[in-house]
């Protein structure tokens, strides 16, 4: 197996796999007491990181982090690669090459690495995916990066990063979006699911009209749902709760978690329609002949 192989390997289990795999280090093979080993390094010697899709630093949080940097120091090593004579990039870690900075360290732990820019792009991309603390555009930014520049197709990717088709998709469609829903998305105005919602809303006016009703109404996901399918929202005199003006009783919150779930596994819109009497029916949604086969190959697995 050729050692570019190998790294690819690697990629699809994450950072971590790519770290414990020998073929990424700049040190001679044949001295195991160097390779995989941590050194110091300066921290004026290491560079930001171009590839990395995460743009939003929480200055609170970095000043936290900074203090328990000068307490206990930097507990998990920094990653870079090595450009030339005392000059590094990172790789991952610039959250805490930050805080080292803010509490004026003057060397930094670090894994030595050597990678070309576009495994340096998929190693730094693949490590901020599997991050909990990315907002939903930065992930879908992350993930048409490694389509655009690696050249993947969205079944690559998902085997890469561990998810599913669907879940990519879903992400990818954010993108579509007006610029400014991505920025409320971006700052936890608006969720995900309202994020989802509005994709399939309408022409841009449309989007943004409706984004603006779930700022000023604060309107939930299903209240946004509801509006969408023409069910016009009012509010109840003498509180801020709001009724749907239809025959249909709203689903509960486990039902829409539910419909939800069922419409990333399939990668089709679900919908849950209900009587008064407790009746009703599951519709789940299929473009052509060749879409109801696969959703039908989904469901018996």
């Amino acid at each position: 197996m050729s050692s570019n192989t190998k790294k690819r390997s690697a990629l699809g289990k994450g950072l971590g796999a790519l770290l414990e795999n020998a073929d990424t280090d700049i040190t001679s093979k044949s001295d195991s007491a160097v390779i995989g080993a941590i050194a110091m390094i300066p921290i004026s010697s290491i560079e930001a990181n171009p590839f990395n899709p995460r743009s939003n630093f929480e200055k609170e949080a970095l000043i936290e982090l900074s203090e328990s940097i000068k307490v206990h120091g930097i507990i998990q090593p920094l990653t870079v690669r090595k450009l030339g004579r005392d000059r590094y990039q990172l790789i991952s870690g610039e959250r805490r090459f930050r805080a080292a900075q803010l509490a004026d360290l003057e060397e930094v732990p670090a894994y030595i690495r050597i990678a070309n820019d576009q495994t340096m792009l998929e190693m730094a991309l693949v490590e901020n995916i599997q991050r909990e603390d990315l907002n939903p555009i930065e992930v879908a930014l992350s993930y048409q990066r490694l389509i655009d520049e690696c050249k993947l197709t969205q079944d690559q990717l998902g085997q890469k990063i561990s998810k599913g088709r669907s879940s990519i998709t879903n992400h990818l469609r954010l993108l579509k979006l007006p610029v400014d829903i991505q920025a409320g998305v971006k700052s936890n105005k608006i969720s995900m699911g309202h994020a989802r919602a509005l994709v399939s809303a309408g022409d841009e006016n449309v989007q943004l009209e409706l984004f603006k009703r779930v700022l000023a109404e604060k309107l939930s996901v299903r209240d946004l749902e509801a509006l969408i399918r023409g069910e016009e929202i009012k509010p109840v005199a003498g509180n801020n709760q709001k009724v749907k003006n239809s025959k249909s009783p709203a689903i509960s919150e486990q039902e829409y978690t539910f419909k939800e779930h069922l419409s990333d596994r399939l990668s089709t819109k679900v919908d849950i329609k209900k009587s008064t009497t407790g009746k009703g029916k599951l519709v789940i949604n299929f473009n052509s002949e060749f879409d109801l086969n696969r959703i039908m190959d989904l469901l018996n697995k």
